[in-house]
């Protein structure tokens, strides 16, 4: 007697929701916009000094770092991970980057082992998540000490300085009237959107995010996916590494010292999932402007940075909070109800 077989669905990856608005449309960015209309609002009645020229131009110039490292950081969350190495390997490249400087060594060379020093360790995060099976916490947690100790060494827990002019102009320079750095977060930016929004390697990483081992059924290549993420993250960590030497005109060993909080606040609080596949670049820049914006308050009006340490946990939390509530409220299981 014959049989028929039924058709299996498709296991194929699809784009999530985030990929399937369009670049102005406004979803789990929503949040992150009315609070901070709310900050900016906030400041402009509390002080006089917020709207000058001066300090529009020291705000952007530490929000496009901040900003830089909560993309890397985004790649990483949304295939469900978490890389806590970024401050560390901030550090790292800007003081190999310095050494290499004061040493005699032409910038663009300086810079490129700058730029691959964190590649390298973000290479390697990837090799111990992807191949040796670790937790992505206890694999960047070791490599933050890691890197962080290796760059003392190298610069002896010492300040390295002077550096030369021209590369210091690099981030405190001008474009068009704007802040250099302005110009070279919106390159990183776009790419970044581009990359995840238009590419089969974003859709894949929003796959990974949403499930790997679905990912894996339907042919994904979710190691190669993680060894990929996890190097993104140290290029843009060692670039922001070589940004923030520029700006500073010096290379500072301690650096980038509890940056892996802003950069993951960002990320959070810009609508990112830590159970991965929902965020985007956007939102990662939108909380990083946020971030840069309590910093920046808080100097204006004098207020205590340990109270700006509790405003960004009480953020991350509610941002969590919330995103667990919409989890929640909008599963398969509670539609389907």
């Amino acid at each position: 007697m014959a049989t028929t077989s039924t058709p299996q669905p498709s296991v194929t990856p699809q784009p999530v929701a985030e990929e399937q608005r369009t670049p102005i449309s406004l979803g789990r960015e929503s949040g992150g916009i009315l609070v901070l209309l709310i900050f900016i609002a906030a400041l402009i009645l509390s002080t006089s000094d917020f709207l000058t020229l001066t300090n529009l131009d020291n705000l952007v110039r530490q929000v496009a770092v901040f900003a830089i490292l909560s993309i890397g950081q985004l790649f990483v969350i949304l295939t469900g991970g978490i890389d806590l190495s970024v401050g560390s390997v901030l550090g790292l490249s800007g003081g190999v980057t310095a050494l290499l400087l004061a040493g005699g060594a032409p910038i663009p060379l300086a810079i490129l082992v700058g730029l691959l020093v964190g590649l390298l360790v973000g290479l390697i995060n990837g090799l111990l998540v992807s191949r040796f099976g670790l937790p992505p916490f206890i694999a960047t947690l070791g490599m933050l000490g890691i890197a962080r100790g290796v760059v003392l060494l190298l610069t002896g827990a010492k300040t390295i300085a002077p550096l030369p002019d021209a590369f210091s102009a690099i981030s405190n320079g001008f474009i068009l009237g704007l802040p250099s750095l302005f110009w070279i977060l919106i390159v990183v930016t776009v790419a970044a959107a581009f990359v995840l929004g238009r590419t089969i390697f974003g859709r894949y990483v929003y796959a990974v995010g949403s499930n790997a081992e679905s990912a894996r059924l339907s042919g994904v290549p979710v190691n190669w996916v993680l060894l990929a993420v996890y190097s993104i993250s140290g290029l843009l960590a060692g670039f922001a590494g070589v940004l923030t030497t520029s700006r500073l005109g010096a290379g500072i060993p301690t650096a980038g010292t509890g940056y892996e909080l802003q950069a993951i606040a960002g990320a959070v609080i810009g609508g990112a999932s830590l159970s991965g596949a929902k965020g985007r670049v956007i939102g990662a820049v939108l909380g990083a402007l946020i971030m840069g914006l309590l910093a920046n308050g808080g100097n204006l009006l004098g207020i205590d940075p340990f109270y700006l340490q509790i405003a960004i946990g009480l953020l991350i939390i509610l941002a969590v909070f919330f995103d667990h509530l919409q989890g929640r409220s909008f599963s398969p299981m509670r539609r389907a109800a």
